[in-house]
């Protein structure tokens, strides 16, 4: 089960609205969305989660490029949702490279393997699996002036959208749209 929402700075505090990603391809397409919901440019969190497997934070802050931060980017590999937070840059590709998402193979099979072609730690054996790693990518310290220290968000749980909001003192808003 997914969880979107946006969450935009005010001058009166944060305002949450839930949001679809149905239309939603891209991280620019993403981004518009997010600043669509802030006519004064002001800062907007875009919080994604997928329960009890990743979760992900993308920070638009008026026209500027947006942030990303990544709980666990093999996860996100395996979700439409998290594919559009998961660019080339973000994962440190050449986009030239030939190397993308939609190539991939992420059931963990070739055609014709089976499972049992993968190594101990569960990567498979053609080494596709070190393009998208296991574990957090992209910006740490996303919310550190915003109160929420790379530590915390790297220790979060998959209760981390919650979480977030509690640490913005936004929980209440939030849940306004849950």
């Amino acid at each position: 089960m997914y969880f979107a929402a946006l969450l935009a700075r005010t001058e009166d505090g944060w305002k949450a609205s839930d949001t679809e990603l149905d239309d939603v391809e891209t991280l620019s397409d993403l981004a518009d969305l997010a600043r669509e919901s802030s006519p004064d440019e002001d800062t907007v969190l875009v919080l994604i989660e997928q329960e009890d497997a990743w979760f992900g934070v993308v920070r638009v802050d008026g026209e500027d490029d947006p942030r990303i931060y990544v709980s666990d980017a093999a996860a996100a590999a395996r979700s439409s949702y998290g594919e559009i937070l998961l660019t080339d840059e973000l994962l440190g590709r050449d986009p030239d490279d030939g190397d993308d998402l939609d190539a991939l193979d992420l059931d963990g099979t070739e055609d014709g393997e089976s499972d049992e072609d993968e190594d101990d730690d569960g990567a498979r054996a053609t080494g596709s699996a070190d393009a998208v790693p296991h574990g957090p990518v992209g910006d740490p310290q996303i919310l550190d002036d915003l109160g929420v220290s790379e530590k915390e968000l790297r220790l979060m749980s998959t209760e981390a959208v919650t979480e977030i909001a509690e640490s913005l003192g936004a929980s209440e808003t939030l849940e306004t749209v849950r």
